[in-house]
């Protein structure tokens, strides 16, 4: 039984969330509150396995809340939002840097068109994040743009050149995408294209995030957009994205590959078949399998790959599977990650 801690300030939302959550017979709801205050209070009794948070909430907010109890009592985190404004959400994205794991709309009422396929999502992210075993999180500054490279071991320059990069990522991706944009030069002279497992609903938001400390413009594509050396390209949802040989992104609506749509794989073997050597895949935290296999076709095809390591993965799994296949050249945490993309990739 997963049990779960509702942190809501609205009356008629709590009975709510508590209603989906307890409808589902692995669930039960064991408390609730009305604010961040009375969270921290509460988790001095409540051991949860996760912990829905609301944002915007009196006495003290869904940021601070989460900041503070990754601090004290590490508990896997859900942000539960009732707005899907693509600057509302980026600004929700806030919580991830503090430490939550994923952010999911709240679903409408009973008898709007979207409430199944919303309750379904949430339910489902609850109890994956139920899986997630975090760890303390001590008060740190934000990623700051101007960051310094950390030193990439035995990574040097490469004489061939590198046409485009892709970066797969799921659970804990958000931050770790963060910390490598952030640090990419803006005259960095490749494309960068993302496959982020994200909830319905939240790619707007996210990107607007990414923008925020990215130094490389971070965009949604359009079908044939050419992409642009130093522009980062996030795949849209319901969209499998991939490339041509004429340096232009393709997006189909193909079958969805691990249940995903985008999918990881879908873009890695992309990659693999047009560009080869002259690419370079990235995969981060994630759970499960996605882009594994296809990270490894990409090495058999020359290209240069990267997972991260298990100390900074939210979850290990995607780039866990990589290593098991002999997929990863490169094993680092995104700081170096990132040193390291600057190493191979020639500034214009």
């Amino acid at each position: 039984m997963i049990e779960v801690l509702v942190v809501e300030d609205s009356p008629v939302a709590r009975e709510f969330l508590v209603y989906l959550l307890d409808s589902d017979p692995e669930i039960k709801v064991v408390g609730t509150v009305a604010n961040g205050k009375q969270a921290l209070e509460a988790l001095k009794e409540k051991t949860p396995d996760v912990i829905t948070m609301d944002i915007h909430m009196p006495e003290m907010d869904g940021f601070e809340a989460t900041r503070k109890i990754m601090e004290t009592s590490p508990t896997p985190i859900v942000i539960v939002t009732a707005s899907l404004d693509p600057l509302a959400v980026g600004t929700s994205f806030r919580a991830i840097e503090a430490g939550a794991l994923a952010v999911v709309a709240r679903p409408q009422g009973l008898g709007h068109p979207g409430f199944e396929s919303d309750a379904s999502e949430l339910v489902k992210t609850v109890k994956l994040m139920s899986e997630v075993k975090v760890v303390r999180r001590w008060r740190k500054a934000p990623v700051a743009p101007s960051a310094a490279p950390v030193p990439a071991s035995g990574v040097i320059g490469d004489p061939r050149v590198i046409r485009v990069i892709a970066i797969g990522a799921s659970t804990g991706g958000p931050l770790a995408l963060q910390t490598i944009l952030s640090r990419l030069p803006k005259d960095f002279s490749a494309p960068v294209l993302i496959v982020q497992h994200i909830a319905p609903g939240f790619t707007q938001g996210f990107v607007e995030w990414l923008n925020q400390t990215s130094r490389l413009p971070v965009h949604l594509p359009t079908p044939g957009e050419v992409m642009l050396e130093g522009h980062a390209y996030v795949a849209p949802e319901g969209f499998q994205m991939g490339v041509n040989g004429k340096g232009r992104i393709a997006l189909s609506q193909e079958a969805p590959e691990y249940g995903l749509r985008p999918s990881v794989s879908y873009l890695f073997r992309s990659l693999a078949k047009v560009y080869g050597e002259r690419s370079i895949g990235v995969l981060l935290t994630g759970m499960g399998k996605d882009g594994a296999a296809e990270l490894q076709l990409m090495r058999e095809q020359g290209a240069i790959t990267f997972v991260q390591d298990a100390e900074s993965s939210v979850v290990h799994g995607m780039p866990g599977e990589a290593i098991r296949l002999g997929a990863a050249v490169y094993v680092f945490p995104p700081e170096s990650i990132a040193s390291a993309l600057q190493n191979l990739v020639k500034t214009a």
